[in-house]
């Protein structure tokens, strides 16, 4: 049986996917790598088959039409057979000794018959600009071990639970009915909100597993790419408050409860700075109709969002201020983060 199954969505990486794919063959016989060619126009697709030639045992690989990061996540998901499921981006890479770590607490937790639904794990963000390291974890919310989500501490601005950190189990996460859209960046913040009330029996293994790149040009946290791509921010954050009235997240456990609108408040926060990157009166319409989405799906939690937290100091800000007061914020979150180099 295979524990994990990675899925390698993959568009013109020709460049850089052999590192990831190379990380996650330490794997060796537990793992499964699907590799998602996602109609590239470069070598892509013959270095991902001649990968699987060479591993015939662990590396699979679909040669698909463009459809974009959700569309490589979606077949992935179709063809996986591993107990567990995660995404690992072609330009990023993970730790031997967290994987290792990983797929060893797997086997206890199976041999035990106490499976999670979830293993969430740290990521590194590695600064391809400066070569350096900024190191994302959890042990200051939570113990290691399963989650008492009664008990989880409150989360603050940029810091939330990302894809990177998390490893579904594949026949709860299929189960779902999860699908997400094509052509549209930002789907990760989907994939890592939606599935959570509904997948709450979580382990926290405190490892050091994935390393994030940060510093190509076209990645989708540039600043310019995220006010060029407002109109998709605007689409995921649609579906991410239509998934569930303010009652039901009221109903979860008190840690996951406020975590769930943390992530709301954090991807509100940055449709609308983004959104509000130029002044347009296209803009203007589409956040109007934003609000009016929101409000027609649940006004408790429209009133929630937009009265209250954080987004409140860009919601009811002069147009005019907008822009300036976005680069401010956002250059303030770089410094510490770096996500924009």
């Amino acid at each position: 049986m295979k524990l994990i199954t990675f899925t390698v969505p993959c568009y013109n990486s020709q460049e850089y996917m052999s590192k990831c794919v190379d990380s996650l063959l330490i794997g060796g016989d537990d793992v499964e790598i699907i590799i998602v060619n996602d109609g590239s126009k470069d070598k892509t697709g013959e270095i991902a088959d001649s990968y699987a030639e060479k591993y015939p045992d662990i590396v699979k690989v679909i040669h698909k039409e463009n459809g974009g990061h959700g569309s490589g996540l979606n077949a992935g998901l179709k063809a996986a057979t591993g107990l567990y499921f995660k995404v690992v981006d072609s330009d990023d890479w993970l730790e031997e000794e967290g994987l290792k770590a990983l797929l060893a607490t797997i086997r206890e937790h199976l041999a035990l018959n106490l499976l999670p639904d979830l293993y969430l794990t740290n990521f590194i963000y590695y600064h391809a600009s400066d070569d350096t390291f900024t190191i994302s974890k959890y042990d200051n919310k939570m113990n290691e071990g399963f989650v008492d989500w009664n008990k989880v501490k409150t989360f603050h601005f940029q810091h939330v639970i990302i894809m990177h950190a998390q490893t579904y189990r594949t026949e709860k996460l299929r189960a779902m009915g999860i699908e997400l859209p094509e052509h549209t960046f930002y789907v990760d913040n989907l994939y890592a909100f939606i599935p959570l009330p509904k997948l709450i029996n979580a382990y926290y293994l405190n490892v050091n597993l994935y390393k994030y790149y940060i510093g190509r040009a076209d990645q989708s946290v540039n600043i310019v790419n995220c006010i060029d791509r407002y109109k998709q921010q605007i689409r995921v954050m649609t579906r991410m408050f239509t998934a569930y009235t303010l009652a039901e997240i009221k109903a979860l456990p008190k840690g996951l409860k406020k975590y769930m609108m943390h992530y709301l408040y954090a991807i509100m926060m940055c449709t609308l700075m983004f959104s509000c990157g130029k002044n347009t009166k296209e803009r203007k319409a589409d956040i109007k109709e934003m609000w009016l989405t929101l409000k027609r799906h649940d006004k408790k939690l429209y009133r929630k969002l937009k009265y209250t937290g954080y987004p409140l100091s860009v919601a009811f800000m002069p147009w005019w201020m907008r822009p300036k007061i976005m680069r401010f914020a956002y250059d303030l979150i770089n410094k510490k983060t770096k996500l924009g180099l």
